[in-house]
């Protein structure tokens, strides 16, 4: 099959050593952790190790620099790696990253794990983080996390051969190992200086499995395929970012509110219908916190109110309040970074507030105004009595807005003409009007 699904994804095949590869030629899929570990990044990684697989590569390499992510990301990412027929090596590269929290969890499943120098490892301890303090949990539940995170850490270190009591202290006492101690402390196999250097290491040597077996590495000049995010796992990483999940959110509520308070903009409604569905995507995607969700949507019953009521300002300061705790709450994640930021929180939160209000005012004004279209527009204009009204002449004629209308007079009284008159009302094209008094007529 010569990997053409991988080739098809890769930027361009790379040779590791300056030699063409013979047909023969051992193939390396690169595969790259970068940043926080979440849901599609993950995707990513399964999709990259299973098609390595389907097309019987030789190794895969995962280079990895992230400062942890979410459990449920890691743990599938460490299922693909423990499961595949093809060895993974995974490699903390350039010099200066870190494989930090759920980093250490997935470097230590590999079956060959190196770092470069600069790099560290560790600091695995499950931590809830929150305006960026440790949240306190209960001694019970505190302890339920550390050891089930120890066991679960220990099931496979164990296997692949490492120092699991010294990896275990990175979760029980928030450790970190520089790659020097960590390679004395037996939990990596390689300090390497580049991916070339790396993968010159591992040719010609034989490794064991996870399930017990030995494979012995032929890296011969082999042929190197970066395989990087398609476009739509690039688009769906972008969108599950906490802070790009807020401002779709507001966006799109803003662009609805528009849409209903301004029926027939059309545009509004659009953006803001497409921006709620994929905000929606996002917040299925990250662990979302219900109280921040319900804070948002008190913040904009509280921007609506402002705009109804006389308060001052109150409820707005309390709606812009309101919406940047409950962006702050809005994500709830690891020690990794992720969460809506508070700059982000109080960029979007101050021009929504304004936005809504001055809408909202708006509309109500828009309510009071006279209608400007229509024979409605004709209520209470005054017009001269073209046609005498009344008596022996049940209608007459009356200009208003320069337009002659049929007049009545519904109380049956005479207006003669050149009087000025009041229209009341219309029916069909005829106007009921009434005498003007002489304290009341125009000049």
């Amino acid at each position: 099959m010569a990997l053409l699904a991988l080739a098809a994804r890769a930027a361009a095949p790379v040779s590791v050593r300056a030699d063409s590869p013979s047909p023969a030629a051992a193939t390396v899929v690169q595969l790259r952790i970068d940043g926080e570990i979440e849901p599609i990044l993950a995707e990513y990684i399964v999709n990259g190790i299973q098609q390595a697989n389907r097309d019987h590569a030789t190794l895969v390499l995962i280079t990895i620099n992230t400062p942890g992510g979410l459990d449920t990301s890691m743990r599938s990412i460490i299922q693909a790696v423990l499961t595949s027929p093809v060895p993974v090596v995974i490699y903390v590269s350039p010099t200066g990253s870190r494989a930090a929290s759920a980093g250490f969890f997935i470097l230590l499943s590999a079956d060959v794990a190196a770092m470069s120098p600069g790099t560290d490892t560790g600091a695995a301890s499950p931590i809830m983080e929150m305006f960026g303090q440790t949240v306190k949990i209960d001694d019970t539940l505190n302890r339920k996390i550390l050891n089930e995170a120890t066991a679960y850490l220990r099931s496979y270190v164990t296997r692949r051969n490492r120092n699991p009591d010294l990896a275990a202290t990175a979760v029980t006492d928030a450790k970190a190992f520089s790659e020097k101690e960590a390679l004395d402390g037996k939990m990596i196999d390689f300090i390497a200086t580049s991916p070339e250097d790396l993968v010159a290491k591992l040719d010609g040597r034989t490794i064991t499995r996870f399930d017990g077996s030995t494979v012995q590495l032929a890296l011969s000049h082999p042929s190197v395929v970066p395989v990087e995010m398609n476009g739509r796992e690039k688009l769906l990483s972008r969108i599950v970012e906490p802070n790009l999940v807020f401002i779709l959110l507001i966006v799109g509520v803003l662009g609805l509110y528009t849409e209903f308070t301004h029926p027939g903009m059309f545009a509004p409604g659009v953006v803001g219908g497409i921006a709620i569905l994929l905000a929606l995507f996002g917040l299925h995607m990250l662990p979302v916190n219900l109280s921040g969700l319900l804070l948002i949507v008190l913040a904009l019953a509280l921007f609506v109110l402002e705009a109804k009521f006389p308060t001052h300002g109150v409820l707005g300061v309390g709606g812009v309040v309101s919406m940047v705790l409950g962006a702050l709450l809005l994500v709830r994640s690891p020690l990794t970074g992720m969460g809506v930021s508070v700059g982000t929180a109080f960029a979007v939160a101050l021009p929504f507030a304004v936005i809504v209000v001055i809408l909202m005012r708006a509309v109500l004004r828009s309510r009071t105004w006279k209608q400007q279209t229509g024979k409605e527009e004709l209520l209470g204009e005054e017009g001269e009595v073209i046609e005498p009204i009344g008596g022996s002449a049940a209608t007459g004629l009356v200009r208003v807005h320069g337009e002659l209308w049929r007049a009545a007079s519904p109380s049956g009284e005479s207006i003669p003409k050149g009087a000025r008159a009041r229209v009341k009302s219309v029916d069909g094209l005829t106007v009921q009007v009434e005498l003007v008094s002489p304290g009341t007529a125009a000049s």
